[in-house]
Protein backbone atom coordinates (compact mmCIF):
# COMPACT_ATOMS: atom_id res chain seq x y z
CA UNK A 1 0.00 0.00 0.00
CA UNK A 2 1.36 3.44 -0.89
CA UNK A 3 1.56 6.33 1.57
CA UNK A 4 -1.31 8.06 -0.25
CA UNK A 5 -3.47 4.92 0.00
CA UNK A 6 -2.70 4.63 3.71
CA UNK A 7 -3.77 8.24 4.24
CA UNK A 8 -6.92 7.54 2.22
CA UNK A 9 -7.67 4.49 4.38
CA UNK A 10 -7.36 6.55 7.55
CA UNK A 11 -9.47 9.32 6.01
CA UNK A 12 -12.21 6.86 5.07
CA UNK A 13 -12.21 5.54 8.64
CA UNK A 14 -12.51 9.08 10.01
CA UNK A 15 -15.40 9.85 7.63
CA UNK A 16 -17.19 6.74 8.90
CA UNK A 17 -16.41 7.62 12.54
CA UNK A 18 -17.86 11.12 12.15
CA UNK A 19 -21.00 9.61 10.64
CA UNK A 20 -21.33 6.95 13.35
CA UNK A 21 -20.80 9.40 16.19
CA UNK A 22 -23.42 11.69 14.68
CA UNK A 23 -25.88 8.81 14.93
CA UNK A 24 -24.71 7.86 18.41
CA UNK A 25 -24.96 11.44 19.66
CA UNK A 26 -28.44 11.84 18.22
CA UNK A 27 -29.65 8.69 19.95
CA UNK A 28 -28.16 9.14 23.41
CA UNK A 29 -28.55 11.47 26.36
CA UNK A 30 -26.61 12.61 29.38
CA UNK A 31 -22.97 11.69 29.84
CA UNK A 32 -22.98 9.31 26.90
CA UNK A 33 -24.04 12.15 24.59
CA UNK A 34 -21.24 14.32 26.01
CA UNK A 35 -18.75 11.53 25.29
CA UNK A 36 -20.15 11.00 21.79
CA UNK A 37 -19.97 14.73 21.04
CA UNK A 38 -16.35 14.90 22.17
CA UNK A 39 -15.51 11.85 20.03
CA UNK A 40 -17.37 13.36 17.06
CA UNK A 41 -15.28 16.55 17.38
CA UNK A 42 -12.01 14.63 17.78
CA UNK A 43 -12.66 12.49 14.71
CA UNK A 44 -13.76 15.51 12.71
CA UNK A 45 -10.50 17.29 13.60
CA UNK A 46 -8.44 14.24 12.58
CA UNK A 47 -10.45 13.96 9.35
CA UNK A 48 -9.67 17.58 8.55
CA UNK A 49 -5.99 17.07 9.36
CA UNK A 50 -5.84 14.07 7.00
CA UNK A 51 -7.55 16.05 4.24
CA UNK A 52 -4.93 18.76 4.63
CA UNK A 53 -2.09 16.21 4.49
CA UNK A 54 -3.49 14.63 1.34
CA UNK A 55 -3.96 17.99 -0.38
CA UNK A 56 -0.50 19.22 0.63
CA UNK A 57 0.93 16.01 -0.88
CA UNK A 58 -0.76 16.76 -4.18
CA UNK A 59 -3.60 14.28 -3.76
CA UNK A 60 -7.32 14.63 -3.80
CA UNK A 61 -9.01 13.52 -0.59
CA UNK A 62 -12.01 11.26 -0.89
CA UNK A 63 -15.30 12.78 0.08
CA UNK A 64 -17.54 11.04 2.59
CA UNK A 65 -20.38 8.92 1.35
CA UNK A 66 -23.91 10.11 2.15
CA UNK A 67 -24.45 7.14 4.47
CA UNK A 68 -22.52 4.23 5.96
CA UNK A 69 -23.65 0.74 6.84
CA UNK A 70 -23.58 0.44 10.59
CA UNK A 71 -23.83 -2.95 12.29
CA UNK A 72 -26.58 -1.50 14.47
CA UNK A 73 -28.55 1.71 14.75
CA UNK A 74 -28.39 2.12 18.51
CA UNK A 75 -31.65 2.26 20.40
CA UNK A 76 -30.13 1.62 23.84
CA UNK A 77 -27.14 2.98 25.69
CA UNK A 78 -25.50 -0.46 25.56
CA UNK A 79 -25.85 -0.59 21.76
CA UNK A 80 -24.44 2.93 21.49
CA UNK A 81 -21.41 1.94 23.57
CA UNK A 82 -20.84 -1.21 21.49
CA UNK A 83 -21.01 0.80 18.26
CA UNK A 84 -18.64 3.45 19.62
CA UNK A 85 -16.12 0.80 20.74
CA UNK A 86 -16.29 -0.83 17.30
CA UNK A 87 -15.74 2.54 15.62
CA UNK A 88 -12.68 3.22 17.77
CA UNK A 89 -11.26 -0.23 17.04
CA UNK A 90 -11.71 0.21 13.29
CA UNK A 91 -10.17 3.67 13.26
CA UNK A 92 -7.22 2.37 15.30
CA UNK A 93 -6.70 -0.35 12.71
CA UNK A 94 -6.84 2.19 9.88
CA UNK A 95 -4.04 4.23 11.45
CA UNK A 96 -1.82 1.22 12.10
CA UNK A 97 -0.20 1.26 8.64
CA UNK A 98 0.62 4.95 8.99
CA UNK A 99 2.84 4.29 12.02
CA UNK A 100 5.40 2.86 9.57
CA UNK A 101 5.46 6.00 7.42
CA UNK A 102 8.81 7.49 6.45
CA UNK A 103 7.40 10.91 7.43
CA UNK A 104 8.00 11.48 11.14
CA UNK A 105 5.04 13.86 11.43
CA UNK A 106 2.69 11.26 9.94
CA UNK A 107 4.08 8.57 12.26
CA UNK A 108 3.54 10.81 15.27
CA UNK A 109 0.02 11.78 14.17
CA UNK A 110 -0.99 8.18 13.59
CA UNK A 111 0.47 6.95 16.89
CA UNK A 112 -1.37 9.71 18.76
CA UNK A 113 -4.59 8.94 16.88
CA UNK A 114 -4.30 5.26 17.81
CA UNK A 115 -3.62 6.18 21.43
CA UNK A 116 -6.65 8.48 21.54
CA UNK A 117 -8.89 5.82 19.99
CA UNK A 118 -7.71 3.15 22.41
CA UNK A 119 -8.20 5.51 25.35
CA UNK A 120 -11.68 6.50 24.17
CA UNK A 121 -12.63 2.86 23.66
CA UNK A 122 -11.32 1.92 27.12
CA UNK A 123 -13.32 4.76 28.66
CA UNK A 124 -16.47 3.30 27.14
CA UNK A 125 -15.71 -0.34 27.88
CA UNK A 126 -12.71 -0.98 30.14
CA UNK A 127 -11.02 -3.73 28.20
CA UNK A 128 -8.30 -3.44 25.64
CA UNK A 129 -6.50 -5.68 23.18
CA UNK A 130 -2.85 -6.42 23.81
CA UNK A 131 -1.94 -4.60 20.60
CA UNK A 132 -4.76 -2.21 19.63
CA UNK A 133 -5.27 -2.09 15.89
CA UNK A 134 -3.74 -5.49 15.23
CA UNK A 135 -6.01 -8.27 14.08
CA UNK A 136 -6.45 -10.98 16.67
CA UNK A 137 -3.90 -13.74 16.51
CA UNK A 138 -5.22 -17.02 15.19
CA UNK A 139 -5.65 -19.80 17.68
CA UNK A 140 -2.54 -21.99 17.74
CA UNK A 141 -2.88 -25.30 15.99
CA UNK A 142 -1.81 -28.06 18.29
CA UNK A 143 -0.31 -31.21 16.84
CA UNK A 144 -2.59 -34.18 16.78
CA UNK A 145 -1.91 -36.66 19.52
CA UNK A 146 -2.28 -40.37 19.29
CA UNK A 147 -3.82 -42.21 22.17
CA UNK A 148 -1.27 -44.07 24.17
CA UNK A 149 -1.87 -47.67 24.97
CA UNK A 150 -1.63 -48.60 28.60
CA UNK A 151 -1.90 -52.28 27.82
CA UNK A 152 1.27 -54.29 27.79
CA UNK A 153 2.43 -55.28 24.33
CA UNK A 154 1.44 -58.78 23.35
CA UNK A 155 4.15 -61.38 22.82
Amino acid sequence: MTAAQELDTALAAEHAAVYAYGIIGARTTGNLRVIATAAFNAHRARRDRLRTLIISGGGTPAEPTPTYDLPVIPSTAAQAVELAVLVEQRVTTAYLQLTASTDAAVRQMSALAMQECATRSYGLRPEIAAFPGMPPAPEPVLPATTPSSSAAPSQ
